[in-house]
């Protein structure tokens, strides 16, 4: 980290908002007149909703996310959290990831922590869950699949067979939608290289507490995607919850118990916790209190964007709806980046601020490969669209949406080279315990029982 007399402009949050308004800001300002430091836990960009895909295997993980500090060379990215803000001597401190923790002092924040898996207390879930926020779970889940279909086809156990053949997925809205539609076309196509497994053994549920799935899209999309999937093989539970899951025990509302090794769950989304920690105004669910300029209410030097933020949506309040506020997806994310990027040169420069206002566009789905749902709003007409050409969109936008030229060239080479190549279904489930066959290979070897003699012995020999 470098110290400097300049102005420091603390980004909190290295994701699809704060990477995106850091660029905006560094891109605007003049040489020289302020310092963007951006700290995050890890050194890369996710970008999440390709994370169903990199599950599948249909992109490489490496494609998903982007390195900070090869985008932002003019930034300081610190690895490390934010833990605290004194507001009265703008002052965070930051806790790195080894060492002690340390205060960093600023001018202007930007709060774009982004958002976590929202989670309930239900019995066994910590302990057999598997989230969908980052790429490390996203890999995760794939070996983690594959792995259950090398169980299957290796015992004669039919107990310990039907358990690994078994899939839950908890949340019925575009992640787990997404997420279950990769993962059963992904199943589906591995099955062909095994003996004993077929797609016919194994089962995919999914469980949403609502009445429908992909509500993004509207109803009739919805129930579409429900009746595609069903179609597919998939079990789809509506209008239920998850009661436990202790041991891989998967007992549902409705009544249903299966035994699972693979429970996913995507059952939506919550504000960083972290933010309670800042002294900041938050909202009745926790989110960031903003302002139509993104800027934090009762502060001039505070902007927050993204999940984390409660936005009002400006073009929904000037339809005469009231309290509306901006949904958390790309498509918001997005724009108010570089909005608030925007907001905090003028700011800084004491100019008048923009006021975000974007009307949605609509929503776009993939359900597996050639499958998915599409919304487009052009003007009041909405346009649905469903099957391969919704998919062509969902994966059109999505990938022109990919920050960086470098890595949309990368994404729209694996879906190039996929027409042509069959899909990877290989598991690398040693990935993570690396170091286990070398610890076998290095440990030290205990002395051969007969050369141990028992205390008796060493007594009569004495």
């Amino acid at each position: 980290m470098s110290t400097t007399e300049r102005p420091r402009i603390l980004v909190v949050g290295g994701g699809y908002v704060g990477l995106y308004a850091a660029r905006r800001i560094l891109k605007k300002m003049r040489y020289g007149e302020a310092t963007v430091t951006v700290v995050d836990p890890r050194s890369y960009m996710t970008y999440q909703p390709f994370l169903p895909e990199a599950a599948a295997g249909s992109i490489s993980p490496r494609h998903v996310v982007v390195p900070l500090r090869r985008v932002l060379p003019k930034a300081e990215v610190l690895t490390g959290r934010v833990t605290t803000i004194d507001q009265d001597r703008k002052v965070a401190t930051v806790a790195p990831l080894v060492g002690e923790a340390y205060e960093l002092p600023f001018d202007y924040l930007v709060i774009a922590l982004g958002a976590i898996s929202r989670t309930f207390p239900i019995p066994g879930l910590a302990e057999q869950g598997i989230g969908m926020k980052g790429i490390e779970e996203a890999i995760g889940l794939r070996n983690h699949v594959l792995e259950q279909l090398d169980k299957a086809d290796s015992t004669t156990d039919e107990e310990v067979r039907r358990k690994a053949l078994t899939f839950v997925f908890v949340g019925g809205g575009f992640a787990g939608a997404e997420t279950i539609g990769e993962v059963e076309d992904l199943a589906r196509d591995a099955a062909k290289y095994y003996t004993s497994v077929k797609r016919e053994d194994m089962r995919f549920v999914l469980v949403d507490a609502a009445d429908k799935i992909l509500p993004e899209v509207g109803p009739k999309l919805g129930k579409y995607g429900k009746e595609h999937l069903e179609g597919r093989g998939v079990e789809v539970y509506l209008s239920t919850s998850m009661d436990s899951c202790v041991d891989g025990h998967v007992v549902l509302k409705n009544g249903l118990e299966v035994d699972s090794n693979t429970i996913v769950w995507t059952a939506g989304v919550k504000p960083n916790p972290a933010l309670a920690r800042y002294g900041i105004p938050l909202g009745p669910r926790g989110h960031v209190d903003c302002n139509e300029k993104l800027q934090v209410n009762g502060t001039d030097y505070i902007w927050a964007a993204g999940d984390n933020a409660q936005v009002p949506d400006m073009a929904l309040r000037k339809a005469g709806v009231e309290n509306a506020w901006c949904p958390p997806n790309a498509q918001h994310a997005l724009r108010q980046s570089k909005v608030l990027g925007d907001n905090v040169i003028s700011g800084m420069r004491g100019f008048p601020q923009k006021t975000y206002e974007h009307a949605n566009k609509g929503a776009v789905a993939g359900l597996g490969l050639h499958k998915g749902v599409a919304m487009i709003v052009v003007g009041k007409m909405k346009i649905k669209l469903k099957g391969r050409l919704a998919w062509y969109m969902h994966r059109a936008y999505h990938g022109m949406a990919m920050p960086t030229w470098n890595r949309k060239i990368r994404v729209f080479a694996d879906w190039t080279l996929a027409m042509f190549l069959k899909r990877e279904v290989v598991s690398l489930g040693a990935m993570e315990t690396p170091r286990e066959e070398f610890y076998e290979a290095a440990k030290p070897t205990p002395p051969p029982a007969a050369a141990v003699k028992p205390e008796a012995e060493k007594a009569k020999a004495s």
